[in-house]
């Protein structure tokens, strides 16, 4: 965010969510609330749990924090946050009409209201894990894959996302695209290995995957079980969204070719 990097702001507080150098490090984040009520508990911290422990990381973080920008929709709603969280008096108040035209305010308004996109101020690869099964946008995850690829810097760290509570954002996945995605992940590698079977227990938030090879017996089999388990890992968290705690691979046969 330009307000950031021109205050040299490191840390923000944002729906629920506590951001410090573009890594969620504690809380929940809002979007993920089921109703727009649950997203305005959420984000003001009223669970006693989630503020507890977004001031323990704060505390914990300590001098590794200068300032903190918190994000609200009114003056009330920041004193809120503020207050639940322990943290100092505000001392700045900066107003969105101070940073941006009306026309940015309409259009973000309607991204808002008419297609049910919010933006959270972090990466792509980093809040996703707080939503997984739920749409982030494609092009914003291509675009970082990209940037990752070249060496570069993300250009803008934001990150749109589609709540359950806009009715848009939950998503599903069938067994055939996640196992497409193997097999192509595989076909890299045709030499070498041959996906033999599938198993995956299709949960958004821990799945597990279980792969039944083939490897060549002129090649290294354990490099290349071990490169695929990775490979896989990778490049599904990468399509899907989703979070995969475990990728097991077994070597059911070695055959010469």
């Amino acid at each position: 965010m330009d307000l950031c990097i021109e205050k040299g702001i490191g840390t923000i507080v944002d729906d629920g969510l506590l951001i410090h150098k573009n890594h969620a490090v504690a809380g929940k984040s809002a979007k993920r609330a089921e109703t727009k009520i649950g997203a305005v508990k959420t984000a003001l911290f009223t669970e006693d749990e989630h503020a507890n422990l977004v001031r323990d990381k704060i505390k914990e973080l300590g001098d590794e924090i200068d300032q903190v920008l918190v994000i609200g929709t009114s003056d009330k709603m920041v004193d809120k946050i503020v207050d639940r969280l322990g943290l100092p008096q505000v001392e700045e108040r900066i107003y969105i009409e101070d940073i941006t035209t009306e026309e940015e305010r309409k259009t973000a308004s309607k991204q808002r209201e008419v297609m049910g996109k919010h933006v959270i101020p972090a990466s792509t690869f980093e809040i996703k894990r707080n939503f997984a099964g739920y749409f982030v946008d494609p092009l914003q995850i291509f675009r970082d894959v990209a940037d990752r690829a070249l060496d570069l810097a993300p250009s803008d760290e934001r990150t749109v996302v589609r709540p359950t509570f806009s009715y848009l954002g939950k998503y599903y996945i069938s067994d055939k695209v996640i196992e497409d995605i193997i097999q192509c992940v595989a076909d890299f590698n045709k030499k070498d290995v041959t996906v033999l079977k599938v198993t995956e227990n299709s949960k958004p938030d821990d799945m597990i995957i279980n792969l039944t090879i083939s490897c060549a017996a002129n090649g290294d089999v354990m490099g290349t079980a071990l490169k695929l388990q990775e490979d896989v890992k990778k490049n599904v968290e990468m399509m899907t969204a989703f979070n995969l705690s475990e990728v097991n691979v077994e070597v059911k046969e070695v055959v010469f070719r």
